[in-house]
């Protein structure tokens, strides 16, 4: 993911983790600690420390503490409730324990989704501190990506094309995409744009290779090709269902926000926090279940006339509803922000 990305910002590399390898992880917050401690001045003259997960929250805040830079504010920033938190047994209590540690500590919590609070730093880890929201929206670091102004007309008799955008490492929606391809054969065509995370879908390729109306194009430059990703869709499934239950139900994924500004709509499930933001702004059309039964019945029902409506509503939206702006971010950091300080130019 994003392996040849070179930052423009003054960069210390903390090193390289593989998924799921949770020995290596602990190597690497180790490591990380001892690379991070040979540029302590730095962390002193911080306005603010940013720790974008568990991990780096853990090696902030030691850091933090060892060097002396205990007054400058520490921001723990999740993006996702990994599966260890949410785990019955020992193991999940201890990684609980561990994190509501360090949240007392912290100065500001940012989420991704309401979702997050609500359910699980509330109701679960029973947080009562300061938090903020900072939506996983589309970011430009230069001009916005220009929105179409139409969707472009399409038959009533063409076949429909569902896309699947963005982290491919859902093993539930690939089976449930999958049997909506085997049920309507030629009537649809599922199109499938991203990283494929092959240590959670072994058999991807295979499902891919022996069905004629499912396509994978590989990944796609971000965001400047997101325009042909989305272009080429009728409609995306948004839904992530990975973890079902918690983290998945809880989510509000990128892919949301991307194929509303390009007026594509989405579809998603009804009882999660993405299928209620979806419903609520009318960003798409939800299903009660994660079925295939499901799915197949909005589809069976959807036409041509339905999406085209959902998609125009979505191009008169404001850009502010689907775009990150330096002054939301700005926002969401004036309580830890000394005077006279912008989080960004």
């Amino acid at each position: 993911m994003n392996a040849d990305f070179v930052p423009d910002w003054p960069n210390i590399d903390l090193g390289f983790v593989e998924n799921e390898r949770y020995g290596k992880r602990i190597a690497g917050i180790l490591r990380g600690i001892w690379r991070t401690m040979r540029h302590t001045n730095e962390l002193r003259q911080a306005d603010v420390i940013i720790a974008r997960n568990f991990d780096l929250l853990v090696i902030a805040w030691i850091v933090r503490l060892l060097s002396g830079a205990g007054r400058v504010p520490l921001v723990y920033e999740c993006l996702d409730i990994h599966g260890l938190f949410t785990k019955t047994g020992a193991i999940g209590a201890v990684m609980r324990w561990c994190e509501r540690r360090l949240l007392a500590r912290v100065q500001l919590l940012i989420v991704s989704s309401p979702g997050f609070i609500t359910q699980y730093f509330d109701a679960i880890q029973a947080y009562r501190g300061p938090h903020r929201i900072i939506e996983n929206k589309l970011w430009f670091d230069e001009e916005p990506s220009p929105r179409p102004d139409t969707r472009p007309d399409k038959a009533t008799d063409a076949a429909l094309i569902i896309g699947w955008v963005g982290s491919i490492r859902c093993s539930p929606s690939l089976d449930l995409l999958m049997a909506a391809a085997d049920h309507f054969d030629d009537r649809i065509a599922i199109h499938i744009h991203g990283n494929v995370h092959r240590h959670v879908l072994p058999d991807f390729d295979q499902q891919i290779e022996k069905r004629e109306n499912v396509t994978y194009f590989g990944p796609y430059d971000y965001p400047s090709g997101l325009a042909e990703v989305y272009a080429g869709c009728d409609v995306v499934w948004a839904q992530d269902l990975w973890q079902r239950g918690a983290n998945s139900d809880w989510l509000l994924p990128n892919r949301i926000y991307e194929a509303s500004w390009f007026g594509c709509p989405s579809i998603a499930v009804a009882d999660t926090e993405t299928g209620r933001k979806v419903a609520t702004n009318k960003l798409g059309f939800t299903v009660d279940q994660p079925l295939a039964a499901a799915l197949i019945g909005l589809l069976e029902k959807l036409d041509q006339r339905a999406i085209s409506e959902m998609s125009d509503g979505l191009l008169a939206t404001s850009d502010i509803d689907f775009m990150l702006r330096p002054e939301d971010v700005q926002t969401a950091l004036e309580p830890v922000l000394p005077d006279g300080v912008k989080a960004l130019p």
